[in-house]
């Protein structure tokens, strides 16, 4: 009896894990975010260069390495697997940076922070491997935040749901999961602070888009 309990908590943490991974929850955010302000044709030029130049290639690369056998799974859960993934996707987001830059002029203030989150979990990563599912849902929370304080709530407690989860998947110990939160804690919280001081103030308009110019 408690041999098919654990298995049916094992098969309801892979779910929740897998459902709720790093791009599925930023695609979420994004495409919400477009929803509640921007018209379809917008909404559809904002978030296409994001999906062609960051999200497919990051899924493609993950795929292809797990196939030709480079990396061990699709959470690349190997320490030392994560150091060509880091590098990859930063490689993309700061394709994207530019790209946008050039076109829009301005940077994407929401990518700016992804990029620097995933920095930072690259370096935590040289001395413990902390949970890139419980960071970047911990930052998707805060970008919540920064415009419906309801739903960023609500995705605190997915976040925290996540990080139980990749521990009873035994794919990252406690102590991986604290590391991760904490790291994009820290993160969050610059990001929320710019995002109020540095954003907000600037716009004389009611909608107030996170991916406005920094000058």
């Amino acid at each position: 009896m408690e041999e098919k309990k654990t298995s049916l908590l094992h098969i309801i943490s892979r779910i929740i894990s897998d459902f709720f991974n790093p791009l599925v929850s930023l695609v979420i955010y994004f495409v919400y975010f477009s929803i509640q302000n921007y018209t379809f044709t917008e909404a559809f030029t904002h978030f296409l260069p994001i999906l062609l130049i960051t999200i497919l290639p990051v899924i493609i690369w993950i795929v292809w390495n797990v196939k030709t056998g480079r990396y061990t799974n699709m959470d690349v859960s190997n320490r030392v697997q994560r150091k060509t993934l880091y590098i990859f996707i930063a490689v993309c987001i700061v394709s994207y940076l530019t790209f946008n830059y050039i076109k829009n002029g301005f940077i994407d203030f929401v990518m700016l922070f992804i990029l620097i989150l995933l920095f930072a979990l690259q370096f935590s990563n040289l001395y413990i491997k902390s949970s890139m599912h419980t960071a970047f849902n911990v930052l998707v929370s805060a970008l919540f935040f920064a415009f419906d304080v309801k739903i960023g709530f609500v995705w605190l407690g997915i976040a925290i749901l996540v990080g139980v989860t990749r521990i009873i998947l035994k794919r990252h110990t406690v102590k991986e999961v604290f590391m991760g939160a904490g790291i994009a804690v820290l993160v969050s919280f610059i990001y929320l602070y710019c995002n109020n001081k540095y954003q907000r103030n600037d716009l004389p308009t009611e909608v107030i888009p996170v991916e406005t110019t920094i000058k």
